[in-house]
């Protein structure tokens, strides 16, 4: 356990963000060249490591999946081992969660598995949502067959050690669109010789604002928020002629987030149109939902039972993206959560830092998954 938080510790204080895990794939490698993979591939689409073992017999072979990147936040908290990289720290768990799966490599190593293969994948670039569909993509990843994939995400809000099941839909699908309105750029005296996008950008929100469906126990969940718009210059004797506006859209489901893409593109060729302006759309960070398996979530649930952990069967699907619902497009698979403290900073604040005591819990919970698949 202290060799596990000691890594933690080393990985949380060199942060790297999306696209730039080199050294943290590094530090993982010199860990598990202590624990003897039977196979190990690197630069898995990008800086992804995929460590391999093998039993005796041929039998299921199951898939871990665990995140490298870290995100570009400042850091405020004091102790020894806090951020050094300006700018980047740890404020979703990674560090954990890599810790957890360097932990079952170590359990693996100890007690070889009879039958069956076991891979333990620390992808990159989950941040941004680019990592999982680079990995699946890689030609060094094409002939990897999985029966189930599995990944945890700790939860701060949920009691310490606590298993957070959600059947069905676990994470949302979420997408963000950029929109581009090129009109024309006039004197701000003479509009009428202009094309001004401003209008334009009023009636897509309002447009945008009439799809929202907020209540997420309701059917057709559906999320949209303005994060940006930029148009014109501080130059007061010009009308603007471009004009620039983005969103995230969420959905809990991935058919009801393409049905919704599709409207919302609608919307603004339309609105373009009726004031003579181009539009062009552009689409990023996209994450796919978690739609679990619900065979996979009964060996969580089973796993989690033996061990004695309590479980909490929510109901609805949390609102924030996870590109592990793209691995568990292609392969049967499940995501759930696990407790990281009631009192604990949420994700992504500032002051967040990963709880060391739930590392093994972690770790005791994917080792038991394995048991409950391998002797099935």
């Amino acid at each position: 356990m202290k060799e596990l938080i000691q890594l933690r510790k080393e990985i949380h204080q060199h942060p790297e963000v999306s696209g730039n895990e080199a050294k943290t794939a590094q530090r993982i490698l010199a860990f598990l060249s202590k624990y003897k993979p039977d196979e190990i591939r690197t630069n898995l689409g990008g800086n992804g490591v995929l460590a391999i073992y093998r039993g005796k017999r041929e039998g299921k072979s199951i898939l871990f999946r665990c995140e490298l990147d870290a995100l570009p936040i400042q850091e405020i908290n004091s102790f020894d081992y806090k951020s050094i990289n300006k700018g980047i720290s740890h404020k979703c768990g990674h560090d954990g969660h890599m810790a957890i799966l360097c932990g079952l490599a170590k359990k693996i190593n100890e007690n070889p598995i009879e039958q069956g293969t076991i891979l333990l994948l620390f992808q990159p670039a989950e941040e941004d949502g680019s990592g999982a569909k680079s990995v699946v993509t890689d030609e060094k990843f094409k002939d990897i067959k999985v029966d189930f994939a599995f990944a945890l995400h700790n939860l701060p809000g949920f009691p310490l050690h606590q298993v957070v099941i959600v059947e069905n839909t676990f994470t949302c699908a979420v997408n963000s669109i950029i929109i581009k309105l090129h009109g024309k750029t006039s004197h701000a005296g003479e509009p009428e010789n202009g094309i001004n996008p401003a209008l334009a950008i009023s009636e897509i929100i309002l447009a945008f604002n009439g799809k929202i469906q907020e209540d997420i126990s309701q059917e057709n969940y559906c999320l949209i928020t303005p994060i940006h718009i930029n148009m014109g210059e501080k130059a007061y004797g010009v009308s603007a002629g471009y004009g620039e506006i983005h969103f995230t859209v969420r959905s809990d489901s991935n058919s009801f987030m393409k049905k919704t893409e599709s409207e919302l593109e609608k919307i603004v060729a339309a609105i373009a149109i009726k004031h003579n302006l181009k539009s062009n759309i552009h689409w990023t960070e996209s994450f796919q939902a978690n739609e679990n398996d619900l065979e996979a979530i009964k060996y969580i649930r089973k796993s989690a039972s033996t061990l004695n952990l309590a479980v909490l069967e929510k109901e609805l699907p949390f609102t924030f993206g996870e590109d592990f619902g793209l691995i568990t497009q292609q392969f049967k698979g499940a995501m759930f959560g696990l407790g990281a403290g009631k009192n604990s900073p949420s994700l992504h604040n500032p002051d967040y830092d990963f709880p060391d005591e739930i590392i093994m819990t972690g770790t005791s919970l994917f080792y038991q998954i394995t048991k409950e698949i391998l002797h099935a």
